[in-house]
Formats: C-alpha cells, sequence, structure tokens
C-alpha cells in the first residue's frame, strides 16, 4: 500500500511523552549495558544513549531498523521471541513493542537469558482492554471484506496477574507492575494511526481495497474515538513493570 504523506514516530505523542516516563524507570546509569528490545527507529534508544549507557537495539522491521543504525544505534535485524544473547546486559527496555509478540513466554525466556545476574527487565506495553474499539473495528473489517478468521492477527494483551505470573515463572522477581488508563490524542487521524500500526491488518485484504477497508474501519470508529470537535482519541491501556533477574 503506498503511502502519499509518511508518518514516523514523532506523529504518535507517547513514543515522546510517555516513553519518557519508563525510562525514568529505567534510570539507566552510564556505562550499563542495556537491550532495548523492539527499539523501532530509535527514538528512545537515543534517549538511553545520552545518558551515557551502551545500547543495542532489536526489531523485526527492516526499516525502523536502518532508521535506528542512522540515529546511531547498534541496532540488529532480530525477532524477540528468539534472543540468542548469553547474559552480557545489564538492564533490557521495552517501550511498546511486547504487545506485537503472541509468543511471550519465549521473549520472557530470551530476556531472562540476555540479562546477567540481578539485571532488570524494565517494559511498558499493552494491557487487558488496549484499543479494545480499535481491535474490535480492525477485526470486524477484515471479517467484512472476507478474510479468514483464522487469517486475522492477534496481540498479547494481558492483566496484570497475568504478566506478573509469567515473568515469575521466567525466573523474574517483580518488584512493581501496574496497569493504567492512557487515552492518547492522534493529531493526524485514525488513518494515520492505521498506516502506522494497522499494517498488519490491512495489508491481508485484497490491496485494491485496502483504502476502502481503511475508511470502513474509520467510519466503525469514528462515534466512539472522534469527539465533538472532530479530535481522534486511542483508547489505550498500558502496563507498566520492573522485574529482576533471580540467579540460576
Amino acid at each position: 500500500m503506498s503511502i502519499t504523506n509518511p508518518i514516523s514516530s514523532n506523529d504518535v505523542r507517547f513514543f515522546r511523552d510517555y516513553g519518557l516516563r519508563v525510562v525514568e524507570l529505567l534510570a539507566p546509569q552510564s556505562g550499563e549495558a542495556i537491550l532495548d528490545l523492539g527499539c523501532g527507529d530509535g527514538q528512545l534508544s537515543m534517549l538511553l544513549q545520552d545518558r551515557g549507557a551502551r545500547i543495542t537495539g532489536v526489531d523485526i522491521d527492516p526499516q525502523a531498523v536502518e532508521e535506528a543504525k542512522g540515529r546511531g544505534i547498534d541496532a540488529r535485524l532480530q525477532d524477540a521471541q528468539a534472543l540468542k544473547f548469553p547474559a552480557e546486559f545489564d538492564a533490557v527496555f521495552s517501550h511498546a513493542s511486547i504487545h506485537w509478540m503472541p509468543e511471550v513466554d519465549k521473549v520472557f525466556a530470551g530476556v531472562w537469558r540476555a540479562l546477567k545476574s540481578g539485571g532488570r527487565f524494565v517494559a511498558e506495553t499493552g494491557a487487558h482492554r488496549n484499543i479494545a474499539a480499535i481491535h474490535t473495528a480492525m477485526i470486524a473489517t477484515l471479517l467484512h471484506f472476507d478474510v479468514p478468521e483464522e487469517h486475522i492477527p492477534r496481540f498479547y494483551y494481558p492483566v496484570a496477574d497475568e504478566c506478573c505470573d509469567l515473568l515469575e515463572a521466567s525466573g523474574f522477581s517483580v518488584s512493581m507492575i501496574q496497569t493504567f488508563p492512557r487515552p492518547t490524542p492522534l493529531p493526524r487521524g485514525i488513518n494515520a494511526w492505521f498506516e502506522m500500526f494497522g499494517q498488519p491488518f490491512f495489508r491481508i485484504v485484497e490491496p485494491g481495497r485496502r483504502k476502502e477497508a481503511m475508511l470502513y474501519a474509520e467510519r466503525l470508529l469514528e462515534p466512539v474515538l472522534r469527539t465533538g470537535r472532530g479530535d481522534w482519541i486511542a483508547d489505550y491501556v498500558h502496563l507498566r513493570f520492573k522485574a529482576t533477574k533471580k540467579p540460576n
């Protein structure tokens, strides 16, 4: 699908504002080796690097990895569900990425292996009921456009207890975990959100009907997510945690 006006993470508020909050929870120290899990285009990796940390970023999107490299990040094309790092990081950081990883048990196991003993794992991700309206509208759209149900992507959106249990089963001690609503303005509208985050859904629609499918989903969402004066506000609910790797 061609994008007339390409967007970047600069167009989505939480990459700047909300990402800073989880950076503060991480509290990176100068000289630390930190893995940025799902680094995207490297904006938050740069903040960590600017604080003196040695950053390695991994992401599954080749274009994002190249953009991160252009920002001076040691970014690598790698699936976070199959990490191979052997106990070399003081911390693992992730923002708005884990919910794209359905095999989260493999993610947590890989993070545990990648951390030194006592290393910390700090992340923010989508929680139960995150983008509930948007997700429902996209599923309804795909079904309307005759996409088989088994082909429809799924996110990982856990409740706090579920995530905490999995972290502990993966060898972590959880010191903080919380969920919170985070309504997020979309200055360029829901279609820009579809272009940036909805591609796993809309790319499985027939190419000639993808624009039509986006318009259909937009019509479904307008009564719910668009304010009386025309602003779009996404229905985010996020989960944030800090955990420490238990010794072997």
